[in-house]
C-alpha cells in the first residue's frame, strides 16, 4: 500500500502508520511525539523514537507544517552581515530556535535597503512564523507593520521601541563605564571616544562623557564621529592624534573601529600601547587574534542572541504577553592594547 495512509510511500520511505505498527501506538500518537507534546508518557515516546530510528523514518515538514499552520521558520534580518558581532548573537539564537524545531532565514539589510526592497516584505511572503531584527535598522516603521501580523523581537540594539515587541541587548551603560574606568584607573586623563550612531552609538557615548565627567576628566575628553567601520575608526584617529590635543588613550565604539584606530597608530609611528592604549567594544573573534590581542568589551552577544530566542518562543505560546526590555550584563577582557600612559 502506498502514499500517506499506507505503510510506505511511493519512493518506499516510511510512513506515520508504518512507524505506529513498529512501536505498537496509534498514529495520533506518534503525531504527539512529533510535536513534541508532553501528553505522551516517557515509555511510549521512547518507543516512538526508537521505531523511528530503526525505519529511518524523517518527518515530511512540509506535511507538518500545514497541519500545524506553520512554517516552523524565523526571519532574521540583519543591520549588515559584515559585523563580526553579530555571529555570536546568530549563534545563540539558532541554538535555541534549533531545540525547537525552528529554522532561520536570513536577509542583510544593507542589501535590501541598497536594491530598495521593504526590509521585511520577504519574510512575510513566505510566511515565516516570527522575526527576529538585529542591530540598528533604517525603517522602524516596516517593523512596526510586521510586528502587526507576526511576533517580532529586536535584538542587538535599544531602538526602535514598538508596541508588543521585546528589546534585546547589552547593558551599553554598563559597558562603557568598564572600559573609560578601567583607562582611567591605569591612570589616563586625557581619553578620546569614537563615537558611533544609534541608540547603541549615543548610549555608549554619552556613558563615555559622563563617566569622564564623574572622575573630574571631562576637560580631558575627547569625542569624534565616525561610521563604526575600520575605514572610519581610521579617519578618526588620525584626526585626533594630528591635533593640539593628543590623547593618551582611545576608547572605540566597537572593535571594527579599534581596528582602524590601531592601523593610524602604527602609521603615525606610535606604539600600542606605549603610546597610545586602545579600547574596543563587543569581544569579537577579530579582538582575540594574537597580532591584535584587544582589550575590548565582551557584549554578551550569545547570551543576548539566546534571550532573543527565548523571547521569540515566549510569544508564540503567549502573543499577549507584555513587551519589555531585556539587557545582559557585558564584563571587560583586558587583553595587550592597554597599559599605563608612558608620562606617568
Amino acid at each position: 500500500m502506498t502514499g500517506a495512509g499506507g505503510r510506505t510511500h511511493a519512493d518506499g520511505r516510511p510512513t506515520i502508520r508504518t512507524v505506529a505498527e513498529r512501536a505498537g501506538v496509534s498514529k495520533s500518537l506518534v503525531s504527539l511525539v512529533l510535536r513534541g507534546s508532553d501528553q505522551v508518557r516517557p515509555e511510549k515516546r521512547e518507543a516512538v523514537l526508537r521505531a523511528m530510528d530503526e525505519l529511518g523514518y524523517r518527518p515530511n515538514a512540509a506535511a507538518r507544517s500545514l497541519s500545524e499552520q506553520r512554517t516552523r521558520t524565523v526571519g532574521v534580518l540583519l543591520h549588515d552581515l559584515r559585523n563580526p558581532w553579530f555571529v555570536d548573537l546568530l549563534d545563540g539564537l539558532n541554538s535555541l530556535l534549533h531545540d525547537n524545531g525552528l529554522h532561520m532565514l536570513m536577509a542583510d539589510a544593507r542589501l535590501n535597503r541598497r536594491i530598495g526592497q521593504d526590509l521585511t516584505r520577504p519574510f512575510l511572503d513566505l510566511q515565516v512564523d516570527g522575526l527576529v531584527a538585529i542591530g540598528t535598522l533604517p525603517d522602524p516603521a516596516a517593523l512596526g507593520a510586521a510586528a502587526q501580523r507576526m511576533p517580532v523581537v529586536i535584538a542587538g540594539t535599544r531602538e526602535p521601541v514598538l508596541p508588543g515587541v521585546d528589546v534585546v541587548a547589552g547593558d551599553d551603560e554598563h559597558g562603557a563605564r568598564l572600559a573609560v574606568e578601567h583607562l582611567i584607573g591605569l591612570g589616563h586623563r586625557s581619553i578620546a571616544h569614537i563615537a558611533g550612531y544609534g541608540a547603541v552609538g549615543d548610549l555608549r557615548r554619552r556613558t563615555f562623557e559622563a563617566t569622564m565627567g564623574a572622575h573630574g576628566l571631562a576637560d580631558g575628553a575627547l569625542v569624534e564621529p565616525s561610521d563604526m567601520t575600520e575605514e572610519g575608526g581610521y579617519r578618526a584617529t588620525v584626526r585626533l592624534l594630528s591635533g593640539p590635543r593628543r590623547p593618551t588613550a582611545v576608547f572605540a565604539v566597537n572593535d571594527i573601529a579599534s581596528v582602524g584606530a590601531l592601523s593610524a597608530a602604527e602609521e603615525l609611528g606610535l606604539r600600542v600601547p606605549r603610546d597610545l592604549s586602545v579600547v574596543g567594544y563587543d569581544n569579537t573573534s577579530i579582538s582575540r587574534l594574537r597580532h591584535l590581542w584587544l582589550t575590548t568589551v565582551d557584549n554578551a552577544g550569545h547570551d543576548v542572541g539566546r534571550r532573543a530566542a527565548r523571547c521569540l518562543l515566549d510569544r508564540f505560546a503567549d502573543p499577549a504577553r507584555p513587551a519589555g526590555v531585556h539587557l545582559s550584563t557585558p564584563t571587560l577582557e583586558v587583553r595587550g592594547t592597554t597599559a599605563t600612559p608612558a608620562a606617568v
